[in-house]
């Protein structure tokens, strides 16, 4: 299918574009997104055969330890995108564009995510908002930058207004919903992320654009799913939002080993003699030097 095979096509993965993906909806192919804030996470993505990895400002929660993803900037980002660029070769790599990067002018907004594209080196970015952001996703559309848009819950002002609440639980608020995505699709944007949406909503928003949908928290008719990876692997227990499935215990994997490597060192059967280096004319087993006889 266009520039993109299933993984039972061929062991040979094709770079996935921004096109693809709109041809994926148009077949009714589901898409895969990851969120990925590091190479060896992006490399095992790739292998994996995601359709498109997010950069996300959940970077800053989950990685640097922030109560939200306001403080994140776009310093702390364009590194972690570059690594993940590194890892991975065959998705669609998209940027976030943190908290006040793109809200104060759409010329602000189309230098940052330049940046995302030139020192990032993203193929697309992600701008949150609604109808109130069309300005912004045409002014960076037009500028040649892939844009895709974000409604229902938008994490970088949730938690100015209240906290996160799901959205589209009732008939006008759902049709808020659609009108805004209309709008973004009118303005330029290539796709729309869905958080924390009624199904129901999210249904008739997938239904009414011709532009991929992908859901996060929003039910099963999106034309795909996002996911932060350390949700999915569960190596980030101490937060567990009901939409997620962890499909792995990362957390108790990696903890367990450490607790055997702690025992180790203490008891000295860390390191043993395959894990040292000897001299090259003295290769046999000997006792320590240093010990008192």
């Amino acid at each position: 299918m266009g520039n993109r095979l299933k993984a039972s096509e061929s062991t040979e993965q094709r770079k996935v574009s921004v096109a693809a993906l709109k041809q994926m909806k148009a077949q009714g192919e589901k898409i895969v997104m990851v969120t990925s804030y590091d190479y060896p996470s992006a490399s095992i993505a790739d292998e994996a055969g995601v359709d498109s990895i997010l950069v996300g400002d959940s970077y800053g929660m989950v990685v640097l330890g922030y109560d939200t993803t306001i403080p994140v900037t776009m310093d702390e980002l364009l590194p972690v995108c570059r690594a993940v660029r590194r890892g991975a070769t065959h998705p669609l790599l998209v940027g976030d564009m943190p908290f006040m990067s793109f809200q104060v002018s759409p010329e602000e907004a189309v230098r940052n995510a330049g940046r995302f594209v030139k020192e990032g080196r993203m193929e697309a970015v992600k701008v949150e908002g609604g109808r109130e952001e069309t300005q912004i996703v045409t002014a960076i559309a037009r500028a040649d930058i892939p844009v895709m848009g974000h409604i229902g819950v938008t994490p970088q002002t949730a938690t100015l207004h209240g906290g996160y609440r799901i959205q589209g639980k009732d008939t006008d608020s759902a049709a808020r919903l659609v009108e805004d995505a209309l709008a973004l699709e009118k303005a330029g944007a290539f796709g729309i992320v869905l958080e924390m949406v009624t199904e129901e909503a999210a249904r008739m928003i997938t239904d009414k654009v011709s532009i991929p949908t992908i859901g996060i928290g929003s039910g099963r008719f999106c034309d795909g799913q996002v996911l932060v990876l350390h949700d999915i692997i569960g190596l980030y227990p101490k937060f567990k939002p009901k939409f997620a499935k962890a499909y792995a215990d990362a957390a108790g994997v990696i903890k367990e080993a450490l607790n055997k490597y702690t025992r180790e060192v203490r008891t000295g059967q860390f390191p043993q003699e395959q894990n040292v280096f000897r001299m090259e004319n003295d290769k046999s087993p000997k006792a320590n030097p240093l010990r008192k006889p």
